[in-house]
């Protein structure tokens, strides 16, 4: 459960853009601590988090929560495509809920996966896939 600090924040993310639900900045916030984590097993330390790492977290995070259900939900807070990640990840930057290196951009996010691929196809009867 998110503290007051973080819901004040996204608060205020929402007040100037509203194309994503609350719930969504939740959702990529603890996918960030589990790609974090997972970064601390095979690395032994947490460092800085990519945006390629982080989608990979973020699909993996998703299908743990929400399997087959990922894209209902995820259309539920206006989520469609990666590029939708970057504009949450980089809003929750702008209100410093999270840092960027200056290397770190939106387009990190554009050679994401497929959603369609990710979170539909392996849900598929054999045949279908």
């Amino acid at each position: 459960m998110p503290d007051e600090k973080f819901t004040t924040a996204v608060e205020n993310i929402i007040a100037r853009d509203q194309r994503y639900h609350p719930d969504s900045y939740d959702f990529v916030q603890s996918a960030l601590i589990y790609t974090q984590e997972k970064i601390k097993q095979t690395r032994g330390k947490i460092g800085h988090v990519s945006g390629q790492e982080l989608l990979e977290g973020i699909k993996e995070y998703a299908l743990n929560e929400f399997a087959s259900m990922a894209t209902m939900v995820f259309a539920e807070w206006g989520i469609t495509r990666c590029e939708d990640f970057a504009e949450i990840v980089f809003n929750m930057v702008e209100e410093g809920m999270l840092s960027k290196t200056d290397q770190d951009s939106k387009e990190d996010f554009r050679k994401g996966f497929d959603f369609y691929e990710a979170f539909i196809k392996p849900f598929l009867p054999p045949s279908k896939r």
